[in-house]
């Protein structure tokens, strides 16, 4: 299992990282971005598991969830 930290400058860049990011990944991101309109969507769409950073317990819930799913699928 590994880590991929993407710093994003803009919205779009969020679309090209799906591009490079290995296959059997899981994306996550901050819940914010859902609310992009056309790019909340298609991230939506695309899979990705937001977490919401306002509210630190449901985040650690997301991603304790997340990881177990991975583990029991065998995926990064």
């Amino acid at each position: 299992p590994f880590v991929i930290v993407c710093n994003h400058q803009a919205s779009l860049d969020l679309m090209g990282m799906v591009e490079v990011i290995p296959e059997r990944c899981v994306p996550i991101a901050k819940r914010e971005l859902l609310y992009l309109g056309t790019v909340g969507w298609a991230c939506w769409l695309s899979g990705i598991i937001f977490i919401d950073r306002h509210r630190r317990d449901a985040a650690i819930e997301v991603i304790s969830r997340t990881a177990n799913t991975m583990w029991r699928e065998n995926v990064r």
